[in-house]
């Protein structure tokens, strides 16, 4: 894996590296190599599109991290490069099933842009599971990569003012679930009851990077 180490503060290491898939491998490595375990000198590991944030734990020098970051980063280069679907959740981040009713707007759309039918639309999106690679764009809201890739479809051309909560929408690689009320460019599939994001929640967010996600249809 090729990665580049950047210094974030005093107490955090930016590892940048080609792409998402990336991101998850190298957040399983670190998890499986005890960096970020309840003992290990990572305290804090923030996944992102194509970055992961490293921030030390109190007392542990810098160097520390960087070593074990550049380390991680050396064995993911020299061993076969996964997709984000392949392996299991991440440690402790569990498996989440949504069931979704797919009368989303933009499902016929969906299924003229892949040349499937909608049908197929929606067998596609609950036939492998999908990963939680980072969180971002509103509190809880999680980018799930590693589904069929036949659903790769762009973002609609024009966003609408107001998508609503529960929406499950596509875009690019990533699979999504809105969870409030907001404006929103990718295209719906269709809706969940869910609740994506709640204070009285511990945690709040139902989706944590490194979980496993599973679509089941709903009627």
């Amino acid at each position: 894996m090729s990665a580049r180490l950047l210094p974030y503060g005093d107490r955090g290491v930016l590892v940048e590296v080609a792409d998402t898939p990336a991101v998850v491998r190298l957040v399983d490595a670190l998890a499986a190599a005890g960096v970020s375990a309840a003992d290990g000198p990572v305290g804090e590991v923030v996944p992102a599109a194509r970055t992961v944030l490293l921030v030390a734990r109190p007392g542990v020098p810098l160097a520390e991290v960087r070593g074990a970051a550049a380390r991680t980063a050396d064995a993911l280069a020299d061993g076969p490069a996964d997709g984000p679907g392949e392996p299991g959740p991440g440690p402790d981040a569990g498996t989440v099933e949504i069931p979704v009713v797919y009368d989303g707007p933009d499902l016929d759309e969906v299924a003229a842009l892949t040349g499937l039918t909608p049908q197929e639309v929606v067998a596609a999106h609950t036939g492998r599971p999908w990963r939680v690679a980072f969180g971002g764009f509103a509190p809880g809201f999680a980018y799930l990569v590693g589904g069929d890739p036949r659903l790769g479809v762009p973002r609609r051309s024009e966003p609408r003012t107001s998508v609503p909560a529960g929406a499950v929408g596509l875009a690019g690689e990533f699979s999504g679930v809105y969870p409030r009320s907001s404006p929103g460019g990718w295209q719906l599939l269709g809706r969940t009851d869910l609740v994506l994001w709640d204070l009285d929640r511990d945690p709040p967010a139902l989706l944590r990077p490194g979980a496993a996600v599973r679509f089941t249809e709903a009627t």
